[in-house]
């Protein structure tokens, strides 16, 4: 009797401590750098002038404390078409815009340097993807207002 009493005070003691157990860090959870924002229908007429293009982009945000480094990750929708980072750190809590037609880039912007649309208008998901291929953040969307935020 002591002993089935014993093993049920155990039992209990167990599940209480599990349900006051300490969760992980918040920031476990989160990515280092996440997508927070897509603009796949530019401003205006689409037609293809550089302008247009670079008004379309996805807006990348470290949400880490120190630099990341995105050489060879890779940013893609799903028609496969992919963006490769060079070597680039994005310092902590910066954000920066790929820009889908061609400029100079720089610390806040980057650009994939296409003649074309990346993103459809009409819904698509953007994957962020690290050097190992892991698949870090997604954002999808629908036929909407022009951007969304992820």
């Amino acid at each position: 009797m002591l002993n089935k009493r014993l093993t049920g005070i155990a039992l209990a003691i167990a599940a209480v401590a599990g349900s006051l157990a300490v969760p992980g860090p918040a920031w476990a959870a989160t990515p280092a750098v996440e997508i927070t924002k897509v603009y796949y229908d530019s401003p205006g007429t689409d037609n293809r002038s550089n302008s247009s293009l670079n008004a379309e982009y996805v807006k990348l945000t470290n949400r880490r404390s120190s630099a990341v480094n995105l050489k060879s990750w890779t940013v893609r929708d799903k028609a496969s078409h992919v963006y490769k980072f060079t070597d680039f750190r994005l310092a902590a809590g910066a954000s920066v815009y790929l820009h889908t037609g061609k400029g100079t880039n720089k610390s806040t912007d980057r650009y994939w340097g296409s003649g074309a649309y990346i993103w459809n208008n009409t819904g698509d998901t953007a994957y962020l993807r690290d050097s190992a291929g892991k698949q870090i953040d997604s954002c999808s969307w629908g036929k909407g207002g022009g951007y969304t935020n992820c």
